[in-house]
């Protein structure tokens, strides 16, 4: 009797729960093979969300996925513990060891065999080496880091209203994360002056720094400049064109020595995926620590091992740059895979090229406004959208994240609840 193929999935982000959860409905429950999903977290949320966690105007309670308890419902098992080395020879994933947060031990490092591994590790902002970003900086790329900067936001916001003080926020990179943090912040203040100090956005103080030319500069220059626009209105500061030189404990200094004076400061710049994927086990990577993977997603020279989302570079045929790190590709990707490794396993088909579909890219500026393009596919192929119509489409992106992880049945039942709540709880996080 053929033992079960062990296949060990690292990273469940979008890419990784999604292609967990299939490959566990496909071939965990009837035993054809065994789909293992390890994560630090013992959660998983859905990244584009983790600015408005950042901000408190979402309950993460209720957005989370349990790893645990959804692997239970999908035919596969979670382990926790983060990568931090890999023996190709051995074929097994090397995991750190864990420590509860008094530094006590939790788990001694410790090994994981595998037969095809997937890489899903997601990315993180680059500080590009800049002085005092690690030491000054919020960062806003896991739940466990919105988090954090939610409780320093309160305290400060705490602190303007009885001190009578501004609450000055510098934020430095104005692409999706940047722009939408932005927004949201703006709109966290102006609900909880309906709850007390009605001042309390007045008291809002945000710059906006972007070494680029323009912000969103993933998007068309017409959503750039409306959005820019926007976000002027609303009150912010805005500067492009804007090198920081280093962060400091009063804000970031840029361009000829002057400083955007901050009592928080977020950094949103630049993507790349973790810094020990340098070189992995001879794996071949780019500037951004992602492995370079062909176009059935394989590593190069190693056929059992595939890597996908942020953490991975494909370059398309006939393409220039590679596929950007959204969660569009990384949910394509997930698919991909889902569909045609189990073929490759078990009828022993090739994979076909993997083919990346643009079906266009979406902003929201929180309850103020939101911008998108329709890609190449669709009704309005390369169109421009926004205002309610595009606020509604970004909105419709997580509930099908939901979907295709929890079927239309509970992902309904799930946005009913989230529903019910706005209702009888607060808008935002209070306390």
């Amino acid at each position: 009797m053929r033992k079960p193929t062990r296949i060990v999935i690292v990273g469940g982000g979008i890419a990784g729960i999604l292609l967990a959860t299939r490959l566990g409905d496909r071939l965990g429950r009837p035993g054809e093979a065994t789909i293992t999903l390890i994560d630090r977290s013992p959660t998983h949320i859905w990244k584009p969300m983790l600015h408005t966690i950042a901000a408190g105007t979402r309950d993460v309670n209720q957005q989370r996925v349990i790893y645990l308890a959804h692997a239970r419902d999908h035919g596969f098992t979670y382990q926790p513990g983060e990568m931090c080395g890999l023996d190709r020879q051995l074929r097994e994933v090397q995991l750190d060891a864990i420590r509860a947060q008094d530094g006590k031990l939790v788990l001694e490092p410790r090994t994981v065999p595998y037969d095809v591994l997937v890489l899903s590790l997601g990315s993180r902002a680059n500080d590009f080496g800049v002085p005092g970003v690690k030491e000054q900086c919020h960062l806003i790329d896991s739940q466990q880091q919105a988090e954090t900067f939610n409780v320093a936001l309160r305290a400060r916001a705490i602190r303007s209203v009885v001190k009578d003080e501004q609450l000055r926020v510098a934020i430095v990179g104005a692409g999706a994360t940047g722009v939408e943090l932005s927004a949201e912040l703006s709109r966290l203040l102006e609900l909880a002056g309906s709850y007390g100090d009605t001042t309390i956005r007045d008291r809002l103080s945000l710059t906006l720094l972007e070494s680029g030319p323009r912000v969103l500069p993933a998007f068309p220059q017409e959503i750039s400049a409306s959005s820019q626009q926007r976000l002027e209105n609303i009150g912010f500061r805005v500067l492009t064109s804007t090198a920081v030189t280093s962060a400091e404990p009063g804000g970031f200094r840029y361009g000829d020595g002057t400083l955007a004076e901050a009592d928080l400061m977020v950094w949103a710049a630049g993507v790349k995926a973790p810094d020990f994927m340098n070189r992995l086990a001879g794996l071949e990577t780019n500037r951004a620590n992602q492995i370079v993977v062909s176009r059935t997603l394989q590593v190069l020279h190693d056929e059992q091992i595939f890597a996908l989302g942020d953490c991975a570079s494909l370059t398309p045929e006939g393409a220039q740059r590679p596929l950007p790190p959204t969660a569009q590709v990384a949910a394509q990707q997930a698919n991909y895979l889902a569909r045609h490794l189990p073929e490759w396993l078990c009828q022993n088909k090739p994979f076909p090229d993997f083919v990346f579909r643009d079906f266009g890219s979406l902003v929201s500026l929180s309850d103020y406004d939101a911008f998108g393009t329709l890609g190449r596919f669709g009704f309005f192929p390369g169109g421009l959208i926004r205002g309610h119509l595009a606020q509604f489409s970004h909105a419709m992106l997580y509930r099908r994240h939901q979907q295709a992880l929890h079927g239309f049945r509970k992902a309904t039942l799930l946005w009913t609840a989230e529903r019910i709540n706005g209702l009888v709880q607060p808008n935002i996080r209070l306390a």
